[in-house]
C-alpha cells in the first residue's frame, strides 16, 4: 500500500503555520504540502467539519486516518490516539493518489505525525 506519509513525512516541525479560513484551526507546512501535492484540501475541510461535533472537538489529540477501501472509495477514521473511535466517514469517490494518509490534530493544529 502506498502511504502518503512516506512521501510527505520528511517534515519535522514547521517553519510556517496556515490558518483555515472558516474554523481558525492552523496547519503545518507538511499538511499544506500534502494537500497541495494530492489536490486534497478537501481532507483538511473534512477534518474541520467534524469539529462541529462537541464530542469530536473536545478531544485534544486526534488521529485522522484516510484509507482506501477499494478503487476510488475511502474511509476516514478519527481516534483519540489510543485507538478509541471518535468519529468516521465514508467517501464514495476520491482521486486521492495514495492508499493511506494520517494527519494528527493536536490542540488545534493539524500536522503530519513526523512534525509532532
Amino acid at each position: 500500500m502506498k502511504n502518503a506519509n512516506h512521501f510527505f513525512g520528511s517534515h519535522n516541525g514547521s517553519e510556517n503555520f496556515y490558518r483555515h479560513n472558516l474554523s481558525g484551526l492552523i496547519y503545518t507546512d507538511g499538511v499544506k504540502d500534502l494537500a497541495e501535492g494530492c489536490q486534497a484540501y478537501w481532507l483538511i475541510d473534512l477534518i474541520v467539519s467534524h469539529q462541529c461535533q462537541t464530542r469530536v472537538k473536545k478531544e485534544p489529540f486526534q488521529v485522522w486516518d484516510l484509507k482506501r477501501v477499494k478503487e476510488n472509495e475511502f474511509s476516514v477514521l478519527a481516534t483519540d490516539g489510543n485507538h478509541n473511535k471518535v468519529t468516521s466517514q465514508e467517501i464514495s469517490f476520491s482521486d486521492f493518489p495514495y492508499d493511506l494518509a494520517t494527519i494528527w490534530l493536536v490542540d488545534g493544529c493539524l500536522m503530519l505525525p513526523s512534525e509532532y
